[in-house]
């Protein structure tokens, strides 16, 4: 396979339960605190006594306040520790300082620790809880660098210790992971909940396999918690979990793109479904099951929000996996089940469902949804295999509005205003074969909604502000990660062969080497125009490059109006 991302034979999967299968579950429970034994998903669990494991979540976004908990390392944690394992959690995610150093980069929520920081940190970890016999680091794709660092460390620190890497960057890269980073003995790949068992089984027997391949347990709802109270504090006495529920998971407050009418005191996340039935160009499902989609029941999200009330006081729980509304069922048992609870929550779907499912949600506590809406141009959301679901009611040119967007889109955000759901889109610009025009549709739609909640509001007054400020007016740049279609766009391929010399073998699969190891790297922020190794901006929109850099410049100082009288 000459090196590429397709697995090789050194990097053939172990599969824990024979061959691998696709059940699909009815629900899911996910463990919290404090330590709540429930019974496990499967009868053959290993016993893990004499097995130490620490799970170590890379940093992200260090221009956001780090307002969502690790749950997939604290949910693994907690299957290794019904196991009979010693188990400990480091989150590098949790730390922003401030200082000089974040105050010069403009960083108004601090700064990651630095690499010399984090590694004293690991040390002092170690030195308390003992040297581990697992080290299993998780992170996105955009935390390669802080891996390779990480790994490298530990191996350093604890040569007999094994070494796994997990979640979405194991999940996207495989085998290439491995070679990449040498520290590196065994990646796990897709849902970790049952190979982590294994894995475990194996680092006992000194049998470990180089590649784990996941896959969906066969009930969700019979999964242990999140083991959160190994983040009730850290080696240093610093109280992580509750950093994290302190800090909204949506609202300007979190400095993320999920803007709100409303404001949150304690808030902690859950997932309630994993996988994706959809294929959008530019996303990419595999570390949470795929297309494979399946849930967790109306009863465990009860029982789980009742949990978090009580023992933590929080008053709002959010749902950020992105098709919460998919399976009718389950939100028609919503006000008996999770409305009983007694918490506003909020989570996300996609704009053709908010149809009748809305009243429901609504009865049952729900205030805010997140919409995936990208674009309002019908050839964009085309192009990104959107426009089936999106499109399929036509367009309509809403009062208040100087163009026309699609009817569903205008249809779901009327729906939420109707039951009283906060509706918040992000949004995708310059993607491929995106021109000025349909940006302009997209900023068009915004200035819409905007005009469309502060509808007989006076301007001025303080509910006319807090309307204004609900409407998320930022951008993300269409940006093309290892794993979707837009990174085989024929738009895009060529971009990434001239800025950053990636090269495709004859399957069309991306050669793993250091040019692809290079372009990983910059990953980060989306919000951000990636430049290629030759210094270049990459733009794969048919807008002039001139025209990008302005608009993009122009999103980032919030003058979307300027965009409209942008001309090519």
């Amino acid at each position: 396979m000459r090196n590429s991302l397709v697995e090789s034979s050194r990097d053939r999967p172990f599969y824990p339960n024979g061959e691998r299968s696709d059940p699909q579950s009815k629900g899911g429970f996910v463990n919290a605190l404090p330590v709540i034994q429930h019974a496990t998903a499967s009868n053959e669990a290993p016993r893990l006594q004499g097995l130490r494991a620490v799970f170590i979540n890379m940093p992200l976004r260090e221009s956001a306040r780090p307002n969502t908990p690790p749950e997939g390392p604290a949910l693994l944690a907690a299957r290794l520790r019904e196991a009979g394992a010693d188990v400990s959690i480091i989150d590098l995610n949790a730390y922003r300082i401030q200082d000089e150093d974040a105050a010069t980069r403009g960083l108004p929520y601090g700064r990651h620790l630095t690499q010399a920081e984090a590694e004293a940190l690991i040390q002092r970890h170690f030195q308390k809880h003992g040297a581990p016999r697992l080290i299993a680091l998780s992170g996105m794709i955009t935390t390669l660098r802080w891996q390779e660092r990480i790994a490298t460390f530990c191996r350093r620190m604890v040569p007999d210790a094994k070494i796994l890497s997990g979640g979405g960057l194991a999940t996207e890269l495989k085998g290439a992971l491995l070679r990449w980073i040498p520290a590196l003995d065994a990646i796990g790949h897709s849902e970790g909940d049952d190979i982590i068992l294994a894995i475990g089984r194996d680092v006992l027997a000194g049998t470990l396999q180089p590649v784990y391949a996941g896959d969906r347990p066969v009930a969700l709802d019979r999964l242990p918690l999140p083991a959160w109270d190994l983040l009730h504090t850290d080696v240093d006495g610093n109280p992580l979990i509750e950093w994290y529920i302190q800090t909204p998971v949506w609202g300007g407050a979190a400095g993320n793109s999920s803007a709100t009418s409303f404001t949150m005191t304690r808030s902690l996340t859950t997932v309630s479904s994993r996988g994706c039935p959809y294929a959008c160009s530019f996303c990419y499902r595999g570390a949470q099951g795929e297309r494979n989609w399946g849930m967790r029941s109306a009863e465990a999200l009860m029982h789980q929000a009742a949990l978090y009330k009580e023992m933590y006081g929080i008053d709002f729980l959010g749902f950020p996996d992105d098709n919460f509304a998919i399976d009718r069922k389950r939100i028609a048992h919503l006000p008996e089940t999770l409305g009983k609870v007694g918490i506003r929550w909020g989570t996300h779907t996609r704009l053709d469902e908010a149809d009748d499912r809305l009243e429901p949600m609504a009865k049952s506590g729900c205030v805010y949804i997140g919409f995936g809406a990208e674009s309002a141009s019908k050839p964009v959301l085309t192009r990104m295999k959107k426009g089936g679901f999106i499109l399929k009611r036509g367009m309509v040119r809403p009062e208040g509005a100087d163009r026309a967007f699609p009817k569903t889109m205008v249809d779901g955000i009327e729906n939420c205003l109707r039951v009283g759901i906060h509706a918040n889109c992000t949004w995708i610009m310059a993607y491929p074969g995106e021109t000025l025009e349909d940006l302009q549709t997209s900023i068009s739609f915004i200035l819409w909604q905007q005009e469309r909640v502060t509808r007989g509001l006076v301007a001025g007054t303080e509910a006319h502000q807090i309307a204004l400020a609900s409407i998320n007016r930022r951008m993300f740049t269409a940006t093309a990660y290892p794993g979707t279609d837009m990174f085989t766009d024929p738009d895009v391929k060529p971009l990434l062969g001239k800025h950053f010399g990636i090269r495709f073998d004859d399957t069309g699969e991306p050669v793993a080497d250091e040019a692809l190891r290079r372009y990983i790297e910059e990953l980060d922020d989306a919000t951000k125009v990636l430049h290629g190794t030759d210094g270049q901006p990459l733009n794969a929109s048919r807008m002039s490059m001139d025209t990008f850099l302005t608009a993009r410049a122009l999103v980032d100082a919030g003058n979307l109006e300027a965009v409209l009288d942008l001309k090519e």
